[in-house]
């Protein structure tokens, strides 16, 4: 038994160290290619700030999904389905609706940033509280109350879009999409910031987390204050969440693509060793994504429509084994 255990964790490790390797080599690829001593200057600073957006993203998607795949219990839902991509998106309409795309222009920076996840936060704090107050209430009945209101926010959106003027609009679907190419650098600071404060936070509750994959009833029966803990990785997801689609934007599918995927590749059940595969996946993921953006389709596309179209054909994938269970 323990040789299985010690094997076991030997796998882990050879395969983040494995992870963590690819990740080198892909962000020395993004940084160096191309670049040559007359436009180093140029260059370098603008790549080094996309690098550090893309590992803020992973980590704040990645742990999001994982620690929101725990208490739910479920490994297709991710922290998407609370609503808070649809409400951004529903923010930014109303800013462009009622002020112009002007507006939205000079609310770009900390302004448009901290008043999204002002309003993200508190939503999502609201609808936790609210829904944690009684004693019947669960998590399921709150992933089906965000779905809802994502579906709300979503169709109040288009029904504004569908009434912008076509150069109003063309403005607001640059924040409709996730893209690292104007990345505010000084947002970088302040976004790097909560994520590592969220990381002090949550990181002594990583062991309880483990103990609660193994379901509400035995992590119960094993002292863990269960309502405390999903209320505190709730709000902490939902931060996390607001943090990364207010720097970039919203990326519906990277979370469900990288947490799935480290699953598989980890075959754990310890979340310091998901957080990490995924966070690292993520990375993985975006570079090559920014890479191909870059190198291949000139800029004409967004990074954030090749992880969703990945990201969906493997939730279908996902959907359809789970239909065979």
């Amino acid at each position: 038994m323990e040789q299985r255990i010690n094997a076991k964790r030997n796998h882990s490790k050879r395969n983040l160290l494995l992870l963590f390797l690819l990740n080198v080599i892909i962000i020395a690829l993004f940084l160096f290619l191309g670049i040559t001593e007359k436009n180093f200057d140029f260059y370098m600073p603008k790549r080094l700030v996309k690098i550090i957006a893309v590992i803020i993203v992973s980590y704040s998607i990645g742990y999001s999904s994982v620690a929101f795949q725990t208490i739910t219990n479920n490994h297709i839902l991710t922290p998407s389905v609370m609503g808070l991509d649809s409400l951004y998106l529903f923010i930014q309409t109303v800013v462009v609706f009622f002020f112009g795309s002007k507006q939205l222009s000079m609310m770009t920076g900390y302004p448009n940033f901290l008043i999204s996840v002002a309003i993200m936060v508190l939503a999502a704090i609201s609808l936790f509280l609210l829904l944690f107050r009684g004693e019947r209430k669960n998590v399921y009945f709150l992933v089906l109350t965000g779905m809802i209101f994502g579906g709300l926010f979503n169709g109040l959106a288009t029904f504004m879009q569908v009434l912008l003027d076509p150069n109003e609009f063309s403005v607001l679907e640059g924040k409709m999409f996730a893209s690292f190419n104007n990345v505010n650098t000084d947002l970088i600071l302040v976004s790097a910031l909560t994520a590592f404060a969220v990381l002090l936070i949550s990181i002594k509750d990583i062991p309880y987390l483990d103990v609660l994959s193994l379901g509400p009833d035995h992590a119960i029966n094993l002292g863990v204050d269960y309502k405390g803990l999903v209320l505190k990785t709730l709000i902490i997801s939902a931060v996390l969440i607001s943090v990364s689609t207010a720097l970039v934007g919203p990326i519906t599918f990277l979370g469900i693509l990288v947490v799935n995927l480290g699953r598989q590749i980890m075959n754990t059940y310890h979340h310091r060793e998901l957080t990490l595969a995924a966070t690292f996946l993520g990375v993985l993921f975006l570079t090559f994504g920014l890479l191909i953006t870059e190198r291949v389709f000139q800029f004409s596309t967004t990074v954030s429509v090749i992880i969703n179209f990945i990201g969906g054909i493997y939730f279908l994938y996902l959907m359809l084994k789970e239909s065979k269970r």
